[in-house]
């Protein structure tokens, strides 16, 4: 029997497709550093039979806590992520993997000025013990993006 079909009901094992992986590399627990200085910890888990990423975000120096969770839409053949955090934001990205990067964007939003926001993170630089993430912004459709905000990624214990 294939490693995507259960063994005991003989029916597709839900996650299975190669894509359902791709977020993989950021399972397990990390230090992050922006501006310098360790900031934050991470720690990732992956759960609900292996298809859901599950963030638990922690920045003790600024009173800041934030959850994701994030899934393999086959169907929609895209990344889904939900963020909340301890502030009251709740932000909806989707994206893909492709060319060795995670990228995650938001839907544009309108603003009062006329101009339309929207947001992206990117995973990039990945190793198995370290990555890159930025969280970008754009008012002009794309064309352009603005870096907000840059973290690095340290596995912890390496």
């Amino acid at each position: 029997m294939s490693a995507s079909v259960d063994a005991q009901t003989g029916k597709p094992k839900p996650c299975a497709a190669a894509e359902c992986s791709q977020f993989d590399f950021w399972v397990g627990e990390w230090n992050l550093t922006y501006n310098d200085t360790v900031h934050a910890t991470n720690y990732i888990t992956k759960e609900m039979s292996g298809c859901v990423i599950h963030e638990h975000f922690d920045d003790p120096a600024h009173a800041y806590k934030g959850e994701s969770w994030s899934v393999y839409s086959p169907a929609k053949k895209i990344w889904q992520q939900t963020w909340v955090d301890d502030q009251g934001a709740c932000i909806v990205l989707t994206g893909e993997f492709k060319d060795g990067k995670m990228t995650l964007f938001t839907q544009p939003v309108a603003m009062p000025d006329g101009s339309t926001l929207q947001n992206k993170m990117v995973y990039y630089n990945i190793t198995p013990n370290s990555f890159d993430w930025d969280w970008e912004a754009t008012t002009d459709e794309g064309k352009t993006w603005k870096n907000n905000w840059r973290i690095h990624y340290k596995r912890k214990g390496k």
